[in-house]
C-alpha cells in the first residue's frame, strides 16, 4: 500500500511527511515542484528511508501524474501543493491561478481517471484529501462567531480566491463524478521548516539579527494559530475516518492579534536567546517592533470553529500557543544551518522588495 503527497517539500507538506513516517510504515510518493518554498532540506532525515520516494514535478504535468499513479497505485492522495503567500499573490497573482486552480484541475483529472479504473474495495477505500485554508471564508467582524464549515465563501485576496476556486473544483468532482474527496480548511500554521516570509519565522530571524520586526498597520489583525504538528494529526484522522464529501475545519483555539504574537515571540526570545548573547545593544527584542504600511485588502479577523472535527473524530490541539511557539523558537535556534541556507539569494530579494532594505 502507498499514499501520494503533493507539495510534500513545503512547510506543512514536509511536516506531514515526517509525521506520517513516524506513525506508519506505508510508502509515501512525494511530488513537489520545488519552487522557492519547497526545500528538500526539510526532508533530509528521509534521505535513506525506503518508505519515502521523492519525485520533482508539477501537479499540472498529467503525463507524469498518470505514470506515478499507474506505477505506485496509491490508496490515497493528500494535496498540499499550492502557492500560499497573500503578499506574493498581490504582487503576482498569475502563478496562484496557474498552480492553485489550473494545477488542481489537472490533478483532479488524473486522479479521476485513475480512480475510475480501480475495482472493488480498493476503489471504495480510495480517498483524495484537499488541504485548504480558512481565508476562503473572508474576514470576520469583531463579535462574529468563528468560521464553521457552513460559512459561505467570501475570499478577499488573489490567494484566497484561488484556493476557494480549488475547493469548489474538489467539491464538484465529488458531486459530478463521485470521486471520494475530503477537504480540510485550516487556520494559520506555525512551527518547524516554515519559510521565513511569514510573520513568525520572519520575526524570529530578524530579531536574532537585530533587524526591524515589521508589523502591518496597527497590528490588531486577529488570527487563529495552529501548531503544524497538530494540523498533521488532524489530517491523518480525517483521512482515516472523515466522511466522504465532507469539509472539516482545523483550528488551534488560539486567536491572537499579530501584535500579541510578536510580543509573545519577543518575550520567549528574551529568555532563550537574550540580545546580549547575540551581541545586540538591546534590552528586549520588543524594541525592534516597527509598524509598516498595511497591505491592500488585509482581512481583519479569522477564527475557526473546529467542533465538527472534535465531535466526529475526537481531535483536539495538543499545543497551546505558548508551548507551540516556544518549540518553534527552539527549533530555529537549533537549526541555524537550515536557516542560513533558506535565507539566501531569492529570499533576500523578496524581503527587500516587500519591506524595504
Amino acid at each position: 500500500m502507498s499514499i501520494m503527497v503533493t507539495g510534500g517539500a513545503g512547510f506543512i507538506g514536509s511536516n506531514f511527511v515526517l509525521d506520517w513516517l513516524a506513525h506508519h510504515d506505508e510508502l509515501i510518493i512525494n511530488l513537489d515542484k520545488l519552487t522557492y518554498a519547497g526545500n528538500l532540506e526539510n526532508l533530509v532525515s528521509t534521505r535513506h528511508d525506503p518508505r519515502h520516494i521523492f519525485v520533482r514535478g508539477d501537479i499540472g504535468d498529467t503525463v507524469l501524474l498518470d505514470r506515478l499513479l499507474s506505477e505506485h497505485r496509491p490508496r490515497a492522495i493528500i494535496n498540499f501543493a499550492a502557492e500560499s503567500h497573500v503578499d506574493r499573490s498581490i504582487h503576482g497573482p498569475e502563478e496562484f491561478i496557474q498552480t492553485n486552480i489550473v494545477g488542481t484541475f489537472h490533478l483532479l483529472e488524473s486522479v479521476r481517471g485513475y480512480w475510475e479504473k480501480l475495482v472493488g474495495l480498493f476503489q471504495q477505500g480510495f480517498r483524495f484529501l484537499h488541504v485548504s485554508t480558512d481565508e476562503v471564508y473572508g474576514s470576520l467582524g469583531k463579535n462574529d462567531p468563528a468560521f464553521s464549515e457552513t460559512n459561505r465563501y467570501e475570499p478577499n485576496s488573489p490567494y484566497s480566491a484561488s484556493k476557494a476556486a480549488s475547493d469548489h473544483l474538489v467539491r464538484a468532482y465529488h458531486h459530478t463524478y463521485g470521486l471520494p474527496v475530503l477537504t480540510t480548511n485550516c487556520s494559520n500554521n506555525y512551527g518547524p521548516y516554515h519559510f521565513p516570509e511569514k510573520l513568525i519565522p520572519l520575526c524570529i530571524l530578524n530579531a536574532l539579527a537585530g533587524k526591524p520586526l515589521p508589523i502591518y498597520g496597527d497590528g490588531r489583525q486577529r488570527r487563529d494559530w495552529l501548531y503544524v504538528k497538530d494540523h498533521c494529526r488532524a489530517i491523518r484522522l480525517v483521512l482515516e475516518g472523515g466522511r466522504v464529501g465532507e469539509t472539516y475545519n482545523v483550528g488551534g483555539k488560539n486567536e491572537k492579534t499579530n501584535l500579541d504574537v510578536v510580543h509573545t515571540l519577543c518575550d520567549i526570545l528574551d529568555k532563550l536567546a537574550p540580545p546580549a548573547t547575540c551581541h545586540l545593544p538591546l534590552t528586549t527584542y520588543r524594541s525592534l517592533i516597527t509598524f509598516v504600511k498595511d497591505r491592500p485588502g488585509h482581512d481583519r479577523r479569522y477564527a475557526i470553529d473546529a467542533s465538527k472535527l472534535e465531535r466526529e473524530l475526537g481531535w483536539k490541539p495538543q499545543e497551546t500557543f505558548e508551548t507551540g511557539l516556544r518549540k518553534t523558537v527552539v527549533w530555529y535556534l537549533e537549526n541555524q544551518s537550515w536557516v542560513t541556507n533558506v535565507t539566501s539569494g531569492a529570499y533576500r530579494h523578496w524581503i527587500d522588495k516587500q519591506y524595504g532594505t
